[in-house]
């Protein structure tokens, strides 16, 4: 079993707060990271009927229970409960007393901003990073990456990944989220998800996908809400800021794991990965997700954006630190070749005060420093954010 990378600040934050909250996709490893973290404490998963039941209730009777503490697992079933863990920390002062765990974030957050403000630290525990599936397999080709994404039970298991995603689909997103947003055609919802697999990396626009499904746009962003909620798919918001240049203001979309995308786009095996028509699309969500959880993992938020203005110039990652910003390019490509720093070029120009060393990222295995820019392996995304 692999030890994750965000329990070092997990463990610190629990010498601090009386409660940790860890939220993240379902099978992400949430259950098992705390469980192994925080061994000596009992465990209640508020999934299981009677335990639920019993919270909801009488939870003053649920928490004497566990008087030194607990692990609760998605607390989201039962958020009322989090009126009465306040009580209940507030009087006792002991940190690290309740650690609760949650895959949906929209109704989680909601709840713990008026319950546990100031209570709690809250951290997002995505799937595998990289170099966590290297403790797996440290040679992993590309494209079996891009199959295989980086749920954990893929290798721990040694799963199929298409079996693993079908089920995942299937019992998760068809059938929990059909419930939470409440949808009358399963057909068009489907649809809907997988022309998002087909735009993935690119500027999201609901009135496009409002007339391909032929639902409404405000029922497309409810949907959308929904799947960004519940860590399926996210938007990354583009550069804002007052230059001489007309800039974007649609989001580009990603899928929270690259082998889902992989799935929703009919990918099968290697050979399909290889020559896919969006195979540097989905290198694209790999790395920009694997720069995500660089920062989640430090109990961060990500600071990330993108650049494109009304001329085609575009910058596939920008990262702000203060008040500087360094740029990222990803080219899936396993070649040099100087044409990919046009845009790090670009862009020193626009904000010459504010752009950093930049960095690209690509599918080759040559690193290598050229002028004030870093060309290094999707692999070794952790560099961007070691060197300022």
């Amino acid at each position: 079993m692999v030890i994750r990378h965000l329990s070092k600040i997990m463990g610190e934050l629990s010498k601090q707060y009386p409660v940790i909250t860890v939220t993240g996709p379902r099978q992400s490893g949430k259950t098992t990271l705390v469980k192994t973290l925080f061994k000596n404490k009992p465990y209640r998963n508020l999934e299981n009927p009677d335990e639920r039941e019993f919270a909801v209730k009488d939870p003053r009777a649920f928490l004497a229970r566990v008087k030194d503490g607990a692990i609760i697992d998605e607390i989201q079933r039962v958020p009322s409960l989090l009126s009465y863990i306040q009580t209940y920390v507030d009087e006792r002062k002991i940190p690290g007393l309740f650690i609760l765990t949650g895959s949906q974030n929209l109704n989680l957050l909601s709840s713990i901003s008026q319950s546990l403000a100031g209570r709690t630290a809250i951290l997002k525990l995505l799937p595998f990073d990289i170099d966590e599936i290297s403790r797996y397999d440290k040679n992993l080709p590309l494209e079996q990456l891009l199959l295989n994404g980086t749920f954990p039970a893929i290798y721990e298991k040694n799963l199929n990944p298409t079996i693993f995603y079908r089920s995942y689909y299937e019992t998760y997103i068809e059938r929990d989220l059909r419930q939470l947003i409440n949808v009358k055609d399963l057909h068009l919802f489907q649809i809907f998800i997988r022309l998002c697999a087909g735009r993935v990396g690119q500027l999201f626009n609901a009135n496009s996908l409002s007339n391909e499904t032929g639902v409404s746009t405000a029922t497309i962003k409810s949907w959308l809400s929904i799947l960004e909620a519940s860590y399926v798919l996210f938007l990354l918001e583009p550069f804002h800021e007052n230059i001489n240049k007309r800039l974007t203001k649609a989001r580009k979309i990603y899928f929270y794991d690259a082998g889902l995308a992989s799935y929703l786009l009919g990918i099968e095996n290697v050979e399909q990965a290889l020559t896919h028509p969006l195979r540097g699309n989905l290198f694209e969500n790999l790395v920009v997700t694997e720069l995500i959880k660089q920062r989640f993992n430090k109990g961060l938020d990500h600071n990330l954006c993108f650049y494109r203005d009304s001329n085609g110039n575009e910058i596939d990652i920008l990262f702000r630190h203060g008040h500087l910003i360094t740029p990222v390019e990803i080219k899936t490509a396993e070649t040099f070749n100087s044409g990919f720093l046009k845009g790090l070029t670009y862009i020193k120009k626009v904000l010459p005060s504010k752009i950093g060393n930049g960095f690209l990222i690509y599918g080759g295995n040559i690193e290598q420093k050229i002028l004030n820019n870093t060309v290094i392996n999707f692999k070794n995304c952790s560099v961007v954010f070691k060197t300022r």
